[in-house]
């Protein structure tokens, strides 16, 4: 699965988006375990130290949790969760925002080609 990763983003950051993204998405579940540090590093084509910081981010955001010999699981915490879930869309919201108007799109453009989106046009 080795991952193109962006020049202006840590790489750790990345990868801590896109588990956050796999969790969102339903790929991984509340109570999957995930792979080993190693195991991860090999499949995304990273150091072994930046994928453990990858998962010590994951865990101080509460996304995670280790259990001593068994491994890395997503959280059970169904609302923290539903939290990471707005957290993210907020972001994508404000990201776009940002792009648009730096682009000099204004607000009520970016309303209608979202509402032309939102009825197929």
């Amino acid at each position: 699965m080795s991952v193109d990763f962006l020049k202006d983003k840590p790489i750790y950051q990345q990868l801590v988006d896109r588990i956050c993204g796999d969790i969102i998405r339903g790929s991984l579940k509340s109570g999957d375990r995930l792979p080993s540090v190693r195991e991860y590093a090999v499949e995304a084509g990273v150091n072994a130290n930046t994928m453990q910081r990858v998962y010590k981010e994951l865990e101080q955001l509460d996304i995670t949790e280790t259990k001593r010999g068994q491994g890395t699981f997503v959280t059970e915490n169904r609302e923290r969760l539903a939290e990471l879930r707005e957290e993210m869309k907020l972001g994508l919201v404000e990201s776009f925002i940002h792009n648009m108007e730096s682009l000099g799109f204004t607000q009520r453009e970016m309303i209608e080609v979202l509402q032309a989106k939102e009825r197929g046009e």
